[in-house]
């Protein structure tokens, strides 16, 4: 009966939607051209816009059969009211039809009327280049969950690495994530994140579109060899006053947009999080469920915060000079203070304790202002120029007290030593031992000021042809303040050619008591070889630390130059261009320079079909062209920040950019149906990557940069989409790459180095499969379901020994200056190209409600999320631990991804007007 039930009012509901919806055709164009409109917005009493397509035509689906009026609007033309009568029953369901002819706006005299295209390379979505999201898409796809993020977005478009929830540093096609370059509104952007990386800086209340460039994009764009994300920010209304707010589980946020006579606006945006509710929640669910990686949210000490504010201005001074102005400024932090007990957590004979305290806290901000001008129809100048800053502060504290008793197993390592020997070291059967209380403090300030202008060029050269020709200056600035002590650093005793690592420390450069604890491990190891007693895989454990305090500052110039031809059918397109980039370094007391980066770049168009029976249209792209970028670890170098080694000569190295060749052949076709499939294959090779290589065997780190990196990358990309419709619209995307890297000045082993006999393999944040579906789902006119659901495959990981933990001696010396020698347990891994961690399956939904609103002026949303649903049904298998000290291996084990093993609930009101 329940069934029968709920059956009989899903039909009350839909009924009057099926009966009563109807739908129209509407055709605009220019009233003297007789021009179709391509793009015009038609725009219902309760808000909801749709397209023309190239036909100038749009498919309305209006609520009831009643009479209404629509308005019409275009750029540079006045707004057009059409009047809609009620539905006229002759037709029996046949598509009414409508026309409306639009005129040019305003009367102007002695002057031509000039109107404004939308920039090259703006925002549309190209094949080959780039993949682009409407406000209207990111409203569905950002504005969901515990945190709005226009990344939310980005993470779901093909070429796009899954990264799971909190983290928004994608690899795009294999290139490695912190090469992502974010650019609002021409203005570079070092790390927009909040949180250590976890979600960027762009609410999609402050954006109305963004696109990402991951194929061969134009030369206008440098600074990265994988991605670059454009955001373009929202702009007031010059014509009306528009109020947007929002309260929610986790933010409350408030947009105002203030005409300015009509030629421009200011428009405010502020966002407030707190999530002391949503921790405390979840502390309390982790006191009745057996989850690892759960109990970690019981050593939240400051609830994660995001603070923020921004402020959009522009003004049209005359038809041909428009000025604008975009500032922000954020906040975020976090703080943890995490505790164990050892003798809660294992039935072994180990007591002690180990307490971690963390505070991080993060500030940025930047204004950038800017003109568009045109002096004649022909010719199209932009400007804009701004400075930013970023401070971070990070305050860490590591404090570990442990005692525990003697294994067999262990005490059977030192059975060659004679029995006085043992007994001076304490090894003897029921024995117990004290570990050192090792500390380890962190203290760091990094800050990073830059300043950037540039100025671009467009002319239109008729019959086709357009010249670009631009320049652009980029100053940065980056001080890093790090205080790092590491009380006891544990290494092997001897090196590859059998020589102990005490003989290559400097003492003299140790505080009194460290010098002493290391002079008494010498004599003491001098001891054993002195009687022929060699401990098999003894290690020590000395103090460390590191104390640095860099300012850098960089000079990075561009310039460009492009041409483009496209035939007066659209038949055939071409693009050339020239980037050229170079970098002047100068450090406190050095300084280098590049070799000027040359960058060809060679896109290639053919519109093979349009409007050919069921296809509006079917193109061809080719492209081809070279990339540079800076790695950021470059921008702190310091010879001698690295503590007691000698640091590196600078005069050794030769600077280089990354660099990236990548080709790519793609085709789109679009079908009149409103569908349409993209298909894109690349191949990518990168040279002249930089790394770090870091020798430790001597108890002195001394770096080694190196700029001879390589890598190899290819794949192809598919997307399905549904373009927006009465009912349902969405898309569906799968990417495949295959990435391999190579550091041939590094012979280490880890799957983010290699190994000497497998120099070349895959990357840390590789996969081999992505699969994103992306589905909004209106069956009511006040009822939308979003759904997003994918799979991912697993990343590299180390493969670890089968065998049980094998325990090996460290030997150190306590608080009391005597020599104790400590029990270690540890397991054997190594790269292994097929190892993988577990296939990851992350589905979130989304119910909002509409209530309706007769007048049209204002509109609301009461929305509902979950994220993370999979949770419920599926745990990624992870891998058993150990305790390190007594090596007895732990039941549970681990999990096998770090997102919350909970769905994450959010629900609130949104109110515009």
């Amino acid at each position: 009966m329940k069934i029968i039930r709920t059956a009989l009012i899903l039909v009350f509901f839909l009924l009057p939607v099926i009966i009563f919806a109807r739908e129209i055709e509407i055709t605009v164009e220019d009233e003297d051209l007789a021009m179709p409109l391509e793009g015009a917005q038609v725009v219902l009493r309760n808000g909801q816009k749709f397209t023309c397509n190239a036909k100038g035509i749009a498919i309305v689906t209006l609520p009831d059969d009643k009479p209404t009026i629509i308005s019409i609007t275009y750029p540079g033309y006045e707004t057009f009211k059409l009047s809609i009568p009620g539905a006229d029953a002759s037709k029996n369901g046949q598509i009414e039809k409508f026309k409306a002819a639009m005129r040019l706006g305003g009367i102007m005299q002695g002057q031509e009327l000039v109107l404004e295209a939308a920039r090259p390379e703006s925002s549309e979505t190209r094949s080959g280049r780039s993949v682009a999201i409407s406000d209207r898409e990111l409203a569905r796809t950002a504005e969901i969950g515990m945190i709005e993020d226009v990344m939310n977005s980005v993470k779901l478009l093909p070429g796009v690495g899954y990264t799971g929830m909190f983290s928004a540093t994608p690899s795009i096609r294999g290139g490695d994530p912190t090469d992502l370059m974010a650019v609002l509104d021409g203005f570079y952007i070092e790390r927009p994140y909040h949180w250590m990386g976890s979600i960027s800086i762009f609410d999609p209340k402050m954006v109305s579109s963004a696109r990402l460039s991951h194929g061969v994009f134009s030369a206008r764009y440098g600074h990265t060899i994988s991605g670059l994300l454009e955001i373009t920010s929202k702009s007031p209304s010059p014509t009306e006053t528009e109020l947007e707010a929002a309260i929610g589980t986790s933010a409350t946020s408030l947009n105002l947009s203030v005409p300015l006579w009509g030629k421009g606006g200011v428009l405010f945006m502020g966002k407030v999080t707190y999530w002391d509710t949503l921790i405390w929640a979840a502390q309390g669910l982790s006191k009745v469920t057996d989850n690892e990686t759960l109990d970690a949210v019981n050593s939240v000490s400051t609830a994660p915060y995001i603070r923020s504010a921004a402020l959009a201005v522009n003004y049209r001074f005359t038809p041909d000079f428009e000025w604008r102005l975009n500032a922000f400024f954020g906040s975020d932090g976090v703080g943890a203070d995490y505790k164990t007990d050892y003798s809660n957590i294992t039935d072994d004979d180990v007591e002690g304790m180990m307490e971690m305290k963390a505070d991080y806290n993060n500030y940025q901000g930047f204004l950038i202002t800017g003109f568009s001008a045109s002096p004649t129809p022909k010719i199209a100048l932009r400007f804009s120029g701004g400075v930013g800053f970023l401070e971070t502060l990070t305050e860490d504290y590591i404090d570990n007290r442990i005692t525990a008793a003697y294994n067999d197993d262990f005490l059977n390592l030192f059975s060659s030593v004679p029995q006085p020997v043992r007994e001076g070291f304490g090894l003897r059967e029921g024995g117990t031992y004290s570990a050192p209380n090792v500390n380890a403090g962190i203290d760091m300030e990094n800050t990073i000021f830059n300043a950037q202008g540039r100025f671009d060029t467009d002319i239109d050269l008729g019959k086709g042809f357009i010249f670009a020709i631009g320049v652009q200056e980029l100053y940065s600035m980056w001080k890093l303040r790090e205080d790092i002590s590491l009380e006891f650093l544990e290494t092997r005793l001897f090196d590859e050619n059998g020589e102990s690592v005490l003989k290559g420390i400097d003492l003299n450069r140790l505080p009194q008591k460290k010098r002493e604890q290391l002079e008494r491990l010498y004599n003491n190891i001098n001891y054993l070889e002195a009687i022929n007693m060699n401990i098999p895989n003894l290690a020590i454990v000395f103090p460390q630390s590191f104390n640095s305090n860099v300012k850098n500052q960089g000079f990075t110039s561009s310039a460009y130059g492009l041409i483009e031809y496209t035939t007066p059918n659209k038949r055939f397109g071409i693009e050339l261009g020239l980037r050229v980039d170079h970098l002047f370094f100068q450090g406190n007391d050095f300084s280098f320079q590049t070799a000027p980066a040359l960058n060809p770049r060679l896109n290639i168009d053919f519109g093979i079909l349009k409007n050919y029976g069921a296809i509006d249209s079917l193109t061809l792209t080719l492209g081809s062209g070279l990339f540079s970028s800076i790695n950021p670890m470059l921008c702190f170098f310091d010879p001698n920040q690295f503590g007691i080694g000698d640091g590196l000569d600078v005069g050794d190295i030769e600077v280089k950019f990354n660099r990236s060749w990548t080709s790519v052949i793609g085709t789109r076709i679009d079908f009149a149906q409103k569908y349409s499939i993209n298909i894109e294959g690349y191949y990518k090779y990168c040279y002249d990557l930089s790394y770090i290589t870091a020798d430790t065997s001597t108890g002195a780190v001394t770096p080694s940069f190196n700029f001879d990196g390589i890598g190899k990358v290819w794949g192809f990309d598919l997307q399905l989409q549904k373009l927006e419709s009465r009912y349902w619209d969405g898309w569906i995307s799968y990417t495949y790459t295959w990435a391999k890297y190579c550091n041939p000045s590094d012979g280490g082993d880890g799957i983010s180095a290699g190994s000497a006999d497998e120099l070349w393999y895959y990357p840390s944040f590789h996969r081999f499969h992505y699969f994103n579906l992306v589905l909004n789902i209106k069956p009511l006119q006040w009822l939308n379901i979003a759904l997003r659901f994918g799979f991912a495959s697993g990343q590299p990981r180390n493969k670890v020994s089968d065998e049980p933990p094998k325990p090996y001696p460290v030997m150190t010396v306590n608080e009391n200056g005597e020599t104790v020698i400590l029990q270690k347990y540890r397991r054997n891994s190594w790269y292994d190209e097929n190892e993988r961690t577990p296939w990851s399956f992350p589905l979130d939904i989304k119910l909002s409600f509409f209530p309706v609103n007769k007048n049209g002026r204002a509109s609301m949303e009461i929305y509902a999320a979950a994220e993370n649903m999979m949770s419920l049904f599926y745990t990624p298998p992870g891998r058993t631990t150990f305790n390190q000290y007594t090596g007895k291996e732990d039941q549970g084990g681990s999990s096998g991804s770090f997102d919350l093993p909970i769905p994450m609930i959010s629900f609130g009101v949104k109110w515009r007007y």
